[in-house]
């Protein structure tokens, strides 16, 4: 028992130092040689990426943002599936919820970096794509399409945060998902505080203009 629950934490520990990984910093740091959080809106996120370092950068840092997420949930499934001795009431899907959101603190709170890190929005889409990819898809799709109608990044963030959890129960995940699905929407909804101001302003910035104050929208 003592062993299995060493495992668990391990595998805890791990999904953290997954979800630490900052792809958006590294891309400042070697391609500007600029600390990404002193520029822009200061996240460490692909929408600042794309602002202070360029399309193609943003893009690479959005797609591993994503597969550090995906990585979160499988491999914490994985790796709790392995054990001789699991613990219960905790199953694989509940290790893999807790791992994806584990790395999402990773991710907004990066021990490299004093804590500082992005808005985890790309990651929790990761996550949900380790937890069911026709549930992510369908979210990356709402994502989208209020991204063309509106081009604010912002609100294709809250429109994604929203649907995924309609979708979680219209598809009948299991209820670790459901969970996941509801704390990573309060938690962009939080984190996005200042954004939903500007919003409903009609101040919120839209791709290609000028960015208000440390106007983080992703």
């Amino acid at each position: 028992m003592a062993l299995s629950l060493a495992a668990v934490v391990g595998i805890f520990l791990l999904a953290y130092l997954l979800g630490s990984i900052p792809p958006g910093y590294l891309a400042g740091r070697w391609l500007k040689g600029i600390d990404i959080r002193e520029e822009g809106s200061g996240s460490t996120g692909a929408t600042n990426v794309l602002r202070t370092v360029g399309k193609g950068p943003a893009l690479v840092v959005f797609l591993l943002d994503i597969l550090k997420g995906t990585g979160a949930v499988m491999l914490g499934a994985y790796l709790y599936d392995q054990l001789a001795t699991p613990l219960p009431p905790l199953d694989a899907p509940w290790v893999g919820c807790i791992s994806g959101v584990i790395a999402l603190l990773g991710h907004s709170k990066p021990v490299w970096l004093s804590f500082r890190g992005g808005k985890s929005v790309a990651t929790a889409l990761g996550v949900v794509f380790g937890m069911n990819w026709l549930v992510a898809l369908g979210t990356f799709g709402i994502f989208g399409i209020t991204l063309a109608l509106f081009r604010i990044v912002s609100l294709g963030s809250l429109a994604g945060a929203i649907g995924v959890n309609a979708l979680m129960w219209a598809t009948g995940q299991p209820l670790a998902y459901k969970f996941f699905a509801l704390m990573s929407a309060l938690s962009i909804f939080w984190r996005h505080q200042a954004n939903i101001q500007r919003l409903v302003a009609g101040t919120e910035p839209k791709i290609g203009q000028p960015i208000p104050q440390k106007a983080e929208v992703s």
